[in-house]
C-alpha cells in the first residue's frame, strides 16, 4: 500500500519546509510572493479599488496573512472599517505575530477613536520588535497625530 510511504514523504517534506521557513507567511515580500507585487504597487499609488479588485480572487487561492492584511488595508483606505477589521482579524488569526496587520489594525483603531486599543497594538509590536521596527514607528506616529476627537465606528 502506497499510503504509508506517501505519508512519510509528506512528513519529511513538511519537516524540511518548516526547517527552512520556505512557507513562512510573516514578512512575505513581493520577491517571495510575486503575485503581491502588483497589489503593493496599486496600494503605493493609492489605487485601493484596483488593489481590492486584484486581491478579491486571491482570497480563494492564496490564504495567508499578507493577503488578508493587504485586503484590510485597502478596505480601510476606502472607508470600509467594518470589513477592514474583519480582514485584519483574519490575518492575525492566521499569524498572530504579523507586524503589518498589527500596525494597520492599530491605525484603524486610531481612525475610529479607539486609542486605547491602538496602544494595545503598540505593546504587542514592542514585544515583537524590541529594538524597534517600521510598523511600530508608524503606529506610534499615527497615535501621536490623532486628533482630539475622531469618529467612532462600532
Amino acid at each position: 500500500m502506497k499510503t504509508p510511504a506517501l505519508w512519510i514523504l509528506t512528513l519529511v517534506i513538511g519537516a524540511s519546509v518548516a526547517a527552512t521557513g520556505a512557507l513562512a507567511v510573516d514578512n512575505i515580500t513581493s520577491r517571495d510572493a510575486p503575485y503581491l507585487a502588483s497589489v503593493r504597487a496599486k496600494i503605493q499609488a493609492k489605487d485601493y479599488k484596483g488593489a481590492l479588485a486584484e486581491l478579491t480572487p486571491m482570497l480563494e487561492t492564496h490564504q495567508h496573512a499578507d493577503v488578508y492584511s493587504l485586503m484590510g488595508f485597502a478596505l480601510r483606505k476606502t472607508g470600509d472599517y467594518k470589513q477592514a477589521y474583519t480582514f485584519y482579524r483574519k490575518a492575525l488569526d492566521f499569524d498572530p505575530a504579523h507586524k503589518g496587520a498589527l500596525e494597520y489594525l492599530g491605525e484603524l483603531y486610531v481612525e475610529t477613536g479607539q486609542l486605547d486599543k491602538a496602544k494595545e497594538n503598540v505593546v504587542l509590536l514592542k514585544k515583537l520588535c524590541p529594538s524597534g521596527c517600521e510598523e511600530l514607528a508608524d503606529l506610534e506616529k499615527a497615535i501621536a497625530g490623532a486628533p482630539a476627537t475622531t469618529a467612532k465606528v462600532n
